[in-house]
């Protein structure tokens, strides 16, 4: 990783946890298909078509799925900020679980090692195996999604270069984990105003990020703690990704593949965007 001024990475280093009261090998490529017209991230902001049940695994996790589980549920797992907890973050949580994920967040506020999101998965395929488990044969266990805000976007990072995760979303990540040894594609969330963890800093993240697929978005108007809007506008990208590295969802490959990534044409929503050659290769 770069390095950076000392001030900067002092600041780096005590980064907060989030009043977001909402928001192997590589993985390879779908099959390509035809080029079609951008599909805007905001598709994806909706409540999905599950309704969801939060429940507690102990003191360690909060697992929040579909109330009616059908089968091959991917997995995602999240981590909190620093000194934050999962109530913090629940209307995201519910809203990806609401798309058919099986969502274990770790009941911690320190989750930048990864290990207490790994446990997560682990326990989620233990309980697919299990015979009169309520996840019982209901879980992909072949498709797992980490993401997580501050120290647990590092903490995501970090849980990226294990076998078991597939595909990664760092939300303003704080320094843990190498950005060089993700295994799957990745999509960097900053925010155009965070002092924080700078936008800057997020971007260069990604932009060690080139044996993989790798998007950066910076959210217009977004500091560290997503106020107003910008948490409803995180959750569309958010969602579409894993929708589609996860559950091969094609209505969400526009969002950001192709020669006009939806994500690419919502100036509104996002400041700036980038996408790198492996990111580019990929057909709309």
């Amino acid at each position: 990783m770069k390095s950076l001024p000392a001030r900067a990475l002092a600041v780096v280093l005590t980064v907060a946890g989030l009043a977001l009261v909402s928001p192997g090998a590589t993985t390879a490529a779908p099959t390509p298909i035809a080029e079609a017209a951008a599909a805007s991230p905001r598709t994806w902001e909706a409540p999905g078509p599950y309704a969801v049940t939060v429940t507690p695994r102990g003191s360690t996790h909060t697992i929040y799925h579909p109330t009616n589980l059908g089968s091959q549920h991917p997995i995602l797992i999240w981590g909190n900020g620093t000194g934050a907890d999962v109530s913090q973050y629940e209307f995201a949580l519910k809203h990806l679980a609401s798309w058919g994920f099986v969502v274990a967040a770790a009941n911690t506020g320190q989750s930048g090692s990864g290990a207490e999101m790994l446990d997560g998965a682990q326990f989620l395929i233990a309980e697919d195996k299990r015979v009169g488990s309520p996840f019982y044969g209901k879980i992909d266990e072949t498709k797992v999604g980490a993401s997580g805000h501050s120290q647990g976007g590092g903490g995501a990072i970090v849980t990226g270069a294990d076998p078991l995760v597939d595909t990664t979303i760092p939300i303003q990540p704080g320094p843990q984990g190498n950005t060089t040894q993700l295994r799957g594609p990745a999509f960097f969330v900053a925010g155009q105003l965070d002092y924080i963890v700078p936008s800057f800093y997020v971007r260069s993240r990604y932009s060690w990020s080139s044996q993989v697929p790798a998007v950066f978005g910076e959210l217009k108007g977004a500091d560290h703690f997503f106020p107003g809007e910008t948490r409803t506008r995180v959750l569309g990208p958010v969602t579409a990704w894993f929708r589609f590295w996860l559950m091969g969802d094609e209505a969400a490959r526009g969002v950001f593949f192709g020669t006009s990534c939806g994500l690419c044409a919502d100036t509104a929503a996002w400041s700036s965007t980038a996408r790198n050659q492996r990111a580019l290769a990929i057909p709309g």
